[in-house]
């Protein structure tokens, strides 16, 4: 962690591989909230840099692995964006906090944000919530599960709903406050 007075880094991790999808871009709204409170960002692109499945042969000295680990190390908080498959995270976001370690993540802040095809559900964020804890993470109470996701965005890609813009505006209040309390 850095000196008190720089600005804290916020490190962005997707459940989808591609950041030109519903999740990538909640990570971009919520990074610019972030940006605009005065902290840098981060986002991991796992359609440049995708992650092998732990354990999988080779995994352990795989070099996006290192670059993932070395990227949470320097983050001081982190914003969690998955899509709900069969009421839980996505793979891609399960095998991403697999390979965090509490070395790794320790006393730092978490953000949680899903998608919904359907009606709302909090069982993706509980997920999300326990695996971060598990590695140490305090989790914001703010977090946001956004429904119907294929009609959640205008066509220049803000979104529709105003109580999740005001949702999204909390909760990236909420990383930014929280990671600068920890930190003194």
């Amino acid at each position: 962690m850095g000196h008190v007075s720089d600005p804290i880094v916020v490190m962005g991790i997707c459940g989808s591989y591609d950041l030109d999808s519903a999740n990538g871009r909640m990570l971009e709204i919520i990074l610019e909230e972030c940006d605009g409170l005065g902290a840098e960002t981060v986002i991991w692109d796992h359609g440049v840099k995708p992650l092998p499945l732990v354990g999988a042969e080779g995994s352990w000295d795989d070099k996006n692995v290192k670059e993932f680990q070395e990227m949470a190390v320097s983050a001081d908080a982190f914003v969690l964006s998955s899509p709900e498959y069969h009421g839980t995270m996505s793979g891609v976001m399960k095998n991403s906090l697999d390979w965090l370690y509490s070395k790794h993540t320790s006393g730092k802040v978490f953000g949680l944000i899903c998608t919904l095809g359907g009606q709302s559900s909090n069982n993706t964020l509980n997920h999300m919530r326990i695996a971060a804890r598990w590695i140490h993470g305090w989790v914001t109470p703010e977090q946001i599960a956004i429904p119907n996701i294929k009609k959640a965005f205008n066509d220049d890609g803000s979104l529709v709903d105003e109580d999740i813009n005001g949702r999204v505006k909390d909760l990236a209040a909420s990383i930014v406050e929280n990671t600068t309390k920890l930190r003194r």
